[in-house]
């Protein structure tokens, strides 16, 4: 009984580990979302591995009352599903800065930020473009961004992939 336990967990871990998985080598875009009001991020991928990559983030405001920044970095794990599509999981943290001011009412302040993330992405095989849909939940430490400690992101992701 022993042995087909080990067997069964060992040709599981093959399975779910040994996948073939294509995951972009580099890939740059767009990641649209709307958390607290930061619309669209400029978005860098850098594969690590097969199955893991870095991601980098930078999300600006600028507008007639507030000024922001927020840069937010994770790492992921990615797990092929079928065909170009894969899910994704990870973790990071980020950094950003605000200020608003309106009619002489002025604040500014700066924060650090703890991130989860999980998605799905397709990437097409005839042309160098992947689109991702994916949900990183933010806390938030330090000046708030918005008076939360929370911000949840759902996003939509547009990047070209090279080598």
């Amino acid at each position: 009984m022993k042995k087909l336990i080990l067997s069964a967990i060992a040709i599981f871990g093959f399975a779910f580990f040994a996948q073939g998985q294509e995951i972009a080598k580099n890939a740059l875009g767009l990641r649209f979302g709307d958390n607290d009001g930061f619309g669209a991020e400029i978005s860098y991928q850098r594969g690590l591995s097969n199955n893991n990559r870095l991601e980098l983030d930078l999300g600006w405001r600028n507008s007639k009352n507030v000024d922001a920044y927020k840069l937010v970095g994770t790492y992921q794990w990615v797990w092929h599903i079928d065909g170009g599509f894969n899910w994704y999981a990870g973790v990071g943290a980020g950094v950003g800065s605000w200020s608003y001011n309106h009619h002489g009412d002025k604040d500014s302040g700066t924060y650090f930020l703890a991130a989860g993330q999980i998605g799905i992405e397709y990437g097409f095989k005839e042309i160098p473009l992947m689109l991702s849909l994916d949900f990183r939940p933010e806390y938030y430490f330090g000046d708030g961004w918005g008076g939360d400690d929370f911000g949840p992101d759902i996003a939509l992701g547009i990047r070209y992939k090279f080598n």
